[in-house]
């Protein structure tokens, strides 16, 4: 028989993490908080002085830079630790500031159906604290939790079940569900006693930690913080506690607070439920075509089984990358990290995914009605990373919304008038499989999206039709250039970037040899990639329709040039 280990077991709860890992988290930790209280007076000032010395971090000579890139995987030391955790650094002493990702190659594409929105719900999770972190009393706070999930869980399929029913609902189904509501509410007074709001936020800040931060994409999940190099030892002590004893403590709460996001981005905002309409409409099969929020339905069936199982199966360390770059010493903080992240058990393999959207055989339109403003999104499916295309597009893009200058700024916004604002995205909504190159636009009243559109399309035919010219691509392929060295000049930004391709395209090194391919696309490729991709039946249209106008809106431009 194999013995599971303890952070990946089902019984999780029951089965405590090994007692020297935990005894060395929580004295450290409660050295910290001894310390953060001392210092509470001087944690204004503190801030500000920190503050300030991350603003200087981020002044790096661009040149200096762009001239060192070519070094730049000599620079870069990456170690591996038993577990399969990647480590990534960079050395660079101008301040005494370190910047660090944690990057696990997880998110909205790895849900199951009925389960769409459990990545982001989990990123929000994560900061409510583990064993020690986030509790005054974890052996009394937690079969409080244990109860509220039992209650939880059974309230939210007793209310589905009314839902269904509806007026055929008894009245003893009814009180059940009033009874457990009350118990819920109950129980998050009681588990309310125990917790230590925003602690760990905290902790981070009274030792001078900046930025603060993590987001949930379709591809990747992140988490970020700069912090003076001499605190490493309370990062690695928080984090390596995090990524192995989470938490999920005021779970109801922040499902809540995860609806009300969704209600604000995407249910009541315009452009928001446009792109969620148009790229629900791009991708029938693939999970590029749910939102990473979830749907409201999935997001309120969410349970803290659910949520943990998600957390064992994706949150091990062999799925994540550290990148750590700023005022290091790489042999020391190796060490530091396998002290505290090498006894971390990894997850076992992930389900693989096996979606892969089909060829799009016609145009696909739709329209979304919304007391606001006309706009217009339009999308061609197109390869991603390591594929050549990928960097022609990538070109193409710039082409097209990079500046005032760009084609589309200058035709449809300055020389046309038909648009307040457009602009482009080569790799919507994600990296890690084929996705769409996509271009947005609104319309200057009193023109309509359908004017626009056909704009947009007799641009998107001139790719076609004429070369770009040698002094227009020179020009785009410098100032491409000049944006990724923009982007790794600072410690955060060259930190993201490497955690970044270390897990969609599985090397860091994608940013040099990436580099490499742009600069050497020609006029032709363009050429021969606006024709290959740009076609009717490769594309899906949405139009966001001011309610109570005439739908007249959506019919297919007349002026639009056939391919």
């Amino acid at each position: 028989m194999t013995t599971r280990p303890w952070f990946v077991s089902r019984e999780a709860s029951l089965v405590k993490p090994p007692k020297q890992g935990r005894v060395v988290v929580a004295n450290f930790v409660s050295c910290m908080r001894n310390q953060s209280r001392v210092l509470t007076a001087l944690h204004a000032s503190r801030f500000t002085i920190c503050s300030l010395v991350m603003a200087l971090s981020l002044v790096f000579n661009v040149n200096a830079l762009s001239a060192a890139m070519p070094s730049l995987a000599e620079r870069v030391v990456e170690h591996r630790l038993a577990n399969g955790l990647t480590v990534l650094m960079v050395e660079r002493h101008q301040t005494p500031v370190v910047s660090i990702n944690i990057t696990f190659a997880v998110g909205g594409i790895n849900e199951q159906v009925g389960q769409t929105g459990l990545a982001h719900l989990y990123e929000h999770m994560a900061f409510k604290g583990t064993r020690v972190v986030g509790t005054i009393n974890y052996e009394k706070e937690k079969p409080i939790l244990d109860e509220l999930a039992l209650v939880g869980t059974e309230l939210d399929q007793r209310q589905r079940d009314l839902a269904t029913k509806g007026s055929g609902a008894t009245a003893e189904e009814r009180t059940a569900i009033e009874s457990l509501q009350n118990r819920l509410v109950e129980l998050q007074t009681q588990a309310s006693r125990y917790v230590v709001g925003n602690e760990m936020a905290l902790l981070y800040q009274r030792h001078g930690g900046v930025g603060l931060n993590a987001s949930t994409g379709k591809d990747v999940t992140r988490y970020m913080i700069s912090l003076p190099s001499n605190r490493l030892p309370l990062w690695a002590a928080i984090e390596s506690d995090r990524m192995a004893n989470p938490v999920l403590r005021e779970f109801y709460k922040e499902r809540g607070v995860v609806m009300e996001e969704r209600r604000l981005r995407n249910d009541d905002s315009p452009n928001g439920l446009l792109f969620e309409t148009f790229t629900s409409a791009a991708f029938r099969a693939h999970g590029y075509g749910v939102p990473t929020i979830g749907w409201g339905s999935d997001i309120l069936s969410l349970t803290p089984a659910a949520t943990e199982a998600f957390f064992k199966t994706h949150y091990g360390p062999n799925r994540a990358t550290i990148t750590l770059v700023g005022d290091i010493n790489p042999t020391e903080t190796i060490a530091l990290i396998e002290q505290t992240f090498g006894n971390i058990p990894a997850a076992p393999l992930a389900p693989p995914l096996v979606t892969i959207e089909p060829e799009q055989r016609g145009e696909r339109r739709v329209e979304v009605e919304f007391d606001a403003e006309p706009a217009i999104v339009l999308g061609y499916h197109k390869p991603t990373l390591g594929n050549p295309d990928d960097d022609v597009f990538d070109v193409i893009d710039a082409v097209l919304s990079d500046g005032l200058t760009s084609r589309l700024h200058q035709k449809l916004v300055r020389e046309k008038r038909l648009a307040v604002s457009v602009g482009s995205d080569a790799s919507h909504p994600g990296v890690r499989a084929p996705n769409l190159f996509v271009v947005t636009a609104t319309p200057l009243a009193p023109h309509t999206t359908a004017e626009v559109e056909a704009a947009i399309y007799e641009e998107l035919e001139r790719l076609k039709r004429e070369p770009v010219s040698s002094q227009e691509l020179e020009k785009v392929l410098n100032n491409l250039d000049a944006d990724l060295v923009r982007g790794l000049r600072s410690n955060s930004g060259l930190a993201a970037q490497l955690s970044l391709y270390q897990a969609v395209a599985g090397d860091w090194r994608y940013i040099l040899t990436s580099r490499d391919k742009v600069a050497k696309v020609t006029a032709a490729d363009v050429q021969r990639v606006a024709a290959q991709y740009f076609t009717k039946s490769n594309r899906t249209v949405a139009v966001l329709v001011k309610k109570g106008n005439p739908k007249a809106v959506m019919a297919m431009p007349v002026s639009e040039v056939k391919p």
